[in-house]
């Protein structure tokens, strides 16, 4: 990735769905971020494609209200919005529909001309999954994926795929336009700045590494839950569930991170290496270890914030009798020479006590000696790296309380690094669009590991198949239901909900 003020590509970013929810949230408000803090090429345009009927003035003027309302606070001003939009265009077609994509051609061609882009494009698929293959198809079938003229790229959200037959069909479709290198499978949790800094807490601090192993390290946990509920996402929530929402994608891939063996190179393919070894050695799980190491629930009724709400089959575009899951805890191990007899724990939810994301890392305690033999059951040593909303690293150990008395308390080292004021993280989809214009695709998805993630899930869902679920099983405001608890507790060991 090039230095800051060291920006040399130029593209055209073309987005499908570019009046959606998506573009207007978070890759508007992206570029804006990225030409504030001089990260954005100058040779640069944006055509948003989409169905409805808007002039190019009045797209700006909506793009402009976007970036006002959802961008991070900056240096920027007024006028470089106004700037920032200018170089932003709309195109009417029907994606669906072949029609309409040999003139989408030569506008792009005649802003090659304009902006010197040099025939670089990015195509980023903002639209729902089942419209891929239609869009790729056409693409391609008007001569927009030729390499020869500047480099084409295509970006595509999750969920990619439904499992994995509908997965390596969805790849197909990729690959009959595109190259492996070409497609930027984008899971905008890597691109979360805590996220990135596991690998440099891990690899770049002796403190660390030497004891990230089954010899000092008792678990590890790994939560990611939310008080949200599904807002306005229930038509796809209700198809999806938290197993193909969160565990197929975001969890595993912080799995993956925790877990993996150091690369060989900071170079993308050492690091893809390493991740897809993870999911290679994870044991996988047959019908009944899914019925004794996986829960599953789904929120009632209950109090977020001092305030009442709906259960999940109350929620708007959900089934009255659904048996979507909106929880899900399991336990894995994996098998190498390094995790051999260290469990991971891991957990995501919608309506639960607090919203966060953070890792765990449990040391093991010592042998019941000296001071272990004379205070008793002292707290474990922890290691709590944190993602979001709060970024940083906290390491729990034992320390002699102040005075006279010779008193064993927890104590806590703490390093925060978005608690200052004005102390604001860039957003993922700033560092994940720059990437993709730089042609660093590290922080994306290969295809072997999707594969090997829809293999582990699909081995879940399966299992699941074959039971109905008592649901709902945990109150909204809570930490999930109760077999969660059991889940961890079974073997000695308890969540950690600080």
């Amino acid at each position: 990735m090039p230095e800051e003020g060291e920006i040399t590509i130029r593209c055209i970013l073309v987005i499908f769905g570019g009046t959606g929810d998506l573009a207007h949230r978070k890759i508007y408000p992206a570029i804006y971020n990225l030409y504030v803090s001089g990260k954005l090429p100058e040779n640069f345009a944006l055509v948003a494609v989409g169905r409805r009927d808007f002039n190019n003035e009045g797209f700006r003027e909506a793009a402009a209200e976007s970036i006002k309302h959802y961008s991070r606070e900056n240096k920027g001003t007024p006028d470089d919005i106004v700037h920032v939009v200018s170089s932003f265009y709309y195109f009417q077609i029907d994606f669906t529909k072949g029609e309409g994509y040999g003139q989408l051609k030569e506008f792009l061609e005649t802003l090659d001309s304009r902006y010197q882009t040099m025939g670089n494009r990015i195509f980023y698929l903002a639209v729902a999954p089942e419209f891929f293959e239609t869009i790729v198809t056409h693409i391609a079938a008007n001569g927009m994926t030729d390499q020869a003229t500047g480099f084409k790229r295509v970006v595509i959200e999750k969920p990619f795929g439904r499992d994995l037959v509908t997965a390596r069909k969805l790849n197909d479709v990729l690959m009959s336009a595109f190259s492996e290198d070409q497609i930027y499978r984008i899971d905008h949790y890597l691109g979360k700045e805590m996220l990135q800094n596991i690998m440099v807490i891990r690899f770049a601090n002796t403190m660390f590494e030497p004891l990230w192993n089954n010899k000092y390290i008792d678990h590890i946990q790994i939560t990611s839950s939310e008080t949200a509920g599904v807002e306005n996402r229930g038509g796809y929530y209700d198809n999806a569930g938290a197993l193909r929402d969160m565990l197929q994608n975001h969890m595993l891939q912080l799995l993956m991170l925790t877990a993996m063996e150091p690369p060989v190179s900071l170079n993308t393919h050492s690091i893809r290496d390493e991740k897809v070894k993870v999911l290679k050695a994870l044991s996988p799980l047959d019908k009944e270890s899914v019925s004794t190491n996986v829960v599953r629930g789904q929120y009632g009724e209950g109090i977020i914030n001092n305030r009442k709400v709906p259960g999940y089959r109350s929620e708007n575009r959900i089934q009255p009798d659904s048996d979507t899951e909106t929880f899900i805890a399991l336990k894995v191990n994996i098998d190498n020479f390094r995790w051999a007899g260290v469990p991971f724990y891991l957990r995501t939810g919608k309506r639960l006590a607090e919203k966060c994301t953070k890792i765990v890392v449990q040391f093991l305690r010592l042998p019941a000696i000296l001071y272990y033999k004379d205070y008793g059951n002292l707290d474990p040593n922890r290691l709590i790296i944190e993602i979001q909303p709060r970024e940083g690293v906290k390491i729990k150990f034992n320390g002699k309380k102040p005075g006279s008395k010779d008193e064993i308390i927890p104590v806590e080292m703490d390093f925060c690094q978005n608690c200052e004021i004005g102390a604001v993280s860039p957003d993922a989809y700033e560092r994940l669009l720059l990437d993709v214009m730089c042609g660093d695709s590290t922080l994306f998805t290969r295809w072997d590991e999707v594969e090997y993630a829809w293999q582990f899930v699909d081995n879940i869902s399966e299992a699941w198949s074959a039971q109905k679920p008592a649901f709902p099983n945990y109150a909204a405001g809570t930490w999930g239901p109760p077999e969660s608890d059991e889940l961890i507790g079974r073997d000695g060991r308890n969540w950690v909900n600080y």
